[in-house]
């Protein structure tokens, strides 16, 4: 990734740094892009590994650089631009876990108004309420209809630095959306903020935006959705990927393997949900999230992108990270004990939420079988003294910052020792897959999910609001994406979003003689057919479009995210027992 970091800042150097039609970002997957014949071309080729850019470099009569069609724009290339497909994305894309329900209208901030002044939203009700299907807003807050995608308070307080420093013109955003009774979510509107020019303390400038169709107003609006993608991409890579499973699962990997004898029943069970995690983290510091790296150089946060992370990790909850936990905090799923799971979902075609509940079910079931069949009593949890040190090892080394949080289990009762098994491996796996293998059939094309924008919203009177009179593409493009950082961008993700060849998924092993205990082996037999019929379940869904319209969507991408078993290559779908890429 640095001889392509090199090598591409060399080339556009010396050529124009935009792309000037959508046409032109379309040949980077249909025609190929062209590299100049040369030394540079030469370096390149020798030096990048063959996994990350020679499948898609082509050297027979044009030196061609050509990638394989995202998913996004497979069927149909400007189907991602719907409204539709930007609510929709927020339930079944490569980012679902952020959405949540609207309790109080207008949304309010959590930063303290001591420093940041008032960060509560601007957006009224005279702005929405018509777009409501009859409803009030407070009706429509009742009713479980109203729901936000709120990137706000993580970033405003790093955004006048950002916009300071980086080669970033940006926003914190928050987006409102209503549940149609079709089950998909209709955008009602954006809210783009920039901290107040005369200090924090004075809060914000934001201006609400509200979905058009046509003219300047129709293309200040896919702009809008334009600046949320960006928010949304940075804290996805940051946040939801980086933060909540790379690096929160690295403590357990560790205290297992410094704790726990490789006879011990708890190694045996989490040592398939750990499988190289260590060794793709060292290579992400080496030369993903290290400073000056990729991470830095494609993301709007750029430098201060492992600070914004690290703030974050401050309000990690370890028990709040499975499901159904997850979708209660964020309201869109209530608790009813009558309910499979023992929970109600809000949004009842929410892909991600169905899909995980049915995976974290299997998994919780395995792992209750397996705990209470070597402990038969909570006071042979209490009594394990291997068990004791590798709990207290990784919450007090492992997760030094929070080991004095009440909410960490006491890991005294078989029930505690279940559930945190359950989570670690849900983190591991079924997590990981849910925002990672996503990346290149939703992120490949750039203009979907941008990873920074270069300028701030066209404003009446300045040239680029005139030219969206006459070319909006064009102003789309130059906002939002350069050609450096998506050649770059591309070539990574592609990486990150392909399975291996020797990856082994949920309910696989490397062995069939991992136990000799024949009550453990036949409960993960039960535990690999309930994954195949959740394969079954979920085939079945995704057939069904008029029902379940939010599993394939205008762009008619299957969710297959937590589809357990996957294939080689670029397949969109499968869950890896373990982050290993």
């Amino acid at each position: 990734m640095q001889t392509l970091l090199r090598g591409f800042k060399a080339l556009f150097d010396k050529t124009p740094n935009e792309f000037d039609s959508f046409e032109d970002v379309l040949k980077l997957y249909e025609g190929g892009f062209k590299l100049p014949r040369g030394p540079l071309l030469k370096a390149i080729t020798d030096s990048i590994p063959l996994e990350i850019l020679k499948p898609n470099l082509q050297t027979d009569d044009e030196d061609l650089l050509k990638y394989p069609i995202p998913q996004v724009i497979h069927e149909d290339k400007s189907a991602w631009r719907t409204d539709e497909e930007f609510g929709r994305e927020m339930l079944a894309g490569v980012h679902p876990v952020i959405i949540s329900r609207l309790q109080e209208f207008p949304p309010k901030s959590k930063l303290d108004p001591n420093i940041y002044g008032n960060q509560d939203s601007t957006i009224t009700r005279d702005q929405i309420e018509d777009e409501l299907d009859g409803l009030t807003i407070d009706e429509s807050i009742k009713t479980n209809k109203l729901f936000v995608l709120n990137h706000h308070d993580i970033i405003m307080p790093f955004l006048r630095r950002i916009n300071t420093a980086a080669n970033t013109k940006t926003y914190a955003s928050r987006t409102l959306l209503f549940l149609q009774d079709n089950g998909t979510l209709k955008p009602l509107a954006i809210e783009l903020s920039l901290p107040h020019p005369d200090g924090d303390q004075f809060g914000t400038v934001s201006k609400v935006y509200t979905p058009f169709e046509h003219g300047v107003e129709g293309s200040i609006w896919q702009l809008a959705k334009a600046y949320v993608a960006v928010n949304d991409t940075g804290i996805h890579a940051l946040i939801s990927h980086w933060l909540n499973t790379h690096a929160v699962i690295e403590p357990f990997v560790i205290a297992t393997n410094r704790q726990l004898s490789v006879l011990h029943p708890i190694h045996k069970l989490l040592l398939p949900h750990f499988r190289d995690t260590m060794n793709i983290n060292a290579l992400a510091r080496q030369v993903l999230i290290n400073s000056g790296g990729i991470i830095e150089l494609t993301l709007f946060p750029a430098k201060y992108s492992m600070e914004m992370s690290a703030v974050v990790y401050k309000d990690w909850i370890f028990p709040e990270q499975a499901l159904p936990a997850d979708l209660i905090k964020r309201g869109v799923a209530i608790e009813d004990s009558s309910s499979q799971h023992g929970i109600r979902l809000l949004i009842q075609d929410y892909p991600y939420a169905v899909d995980g509940l049915e995976i974290r079910s299997a998994i919780k079931s395995w792992v209750a079988v397996y705990c209470n069949f070597y402990y038969k009593s909570d006071d042979v949890v209490q009594k394990d003294t291997e068990l004791q040190c590798w709990w207290k090892e990784l919450r007090e080394e492992g997760h030094g910052d929070k080991k004095d949080e009440p909410w960490w289990p006491k890991m005294q009762t078989r029930q505690e020792l279940i559930d945190s098994c359950t989570t670690t491996m849900w983190i591991a796996s079924a997590l990981h897959a849910a925002v990672n293998f996503g990346l290149y059939p939703y992120g490949g094309f750039l203009p979907n999910r941008p990873t920074l924008s270069r300028s701030f919203m066209p404003e009446p009177g300045n040239a680029e609001y005139e030219e969206l009179k006459t070319n909006p593409d064009k102003v789309f493009l130059k906002t939002i994406t350069p050609q450096l950082q998506p050649l770059l961008g591309i070539s990574l993700i592609e990486l990150l979003s392909r399975h291996a060849s020797d990856t082994l998924y949920l309910g696989q092993r490397d062995s069939p003689e991992w136990t000799k205990d024949q009550e453990p082996l036949l409960a993960f037999e039960r535990f690999r057919k309930k994954l195949s019929d959740i394969e079954d379940r979920i085939m079945q869904m995704n057939g069904d479009h008029q029902k379940w319209k939010n599993r394939s969507g205008p762009v008619k991408i299957p969710y297959s995210l937590l589809f357990p078993t996957g294939e080689e290559g670029l397949a969109g779908k499968g869950i890896p027992n373990s982050v290993s890429i």
